[in-house]
């Protein structure tokens, strides 16, 4: 939490999918992030089929196929597995 109010991304829960979208963007702004991010439906979808919870990181070829899934963030992530299972994944295409 020290680490959100540090860099000024807390937010109180959105109440629909526009304050959902509107907290997303301003974090990806705010944090700088560089890749592209997806918002989840209301309903969790996504979350609920992918275990995304706590922050993981998943590499989805097309098709659906799961690449790579990080384990657990923040100390879960480990670029360099993302960056060889990316590899992996683009000389097979």
């Amino acid at each position: 939490m020290q680490s959100n109010v540090k860099d000024k991304v807390l937010f109180r829960s959105p109440r629909d999918e526009a304050e959902r979208t509107s907290v997303a963007d301003a974090c990806v702004r705010r944090l700088h992030i560089k890749f592209p991010a997806l918002i989840d439906n209301f309903n969790n979808q996504v979350e609920t089929a992918y275990t995304g919870w706590p922050d993981r990181m998943y590499l989805i070829q097309t098709g659906g196929r799961i690449a790579y899934k990080s384990k657990p963030g923040p100390f879960g992530f480990h670029p360099e597995d993302l960056s060889t299972a990316l590899q992996r994944v683009a000389g097979n295409q």
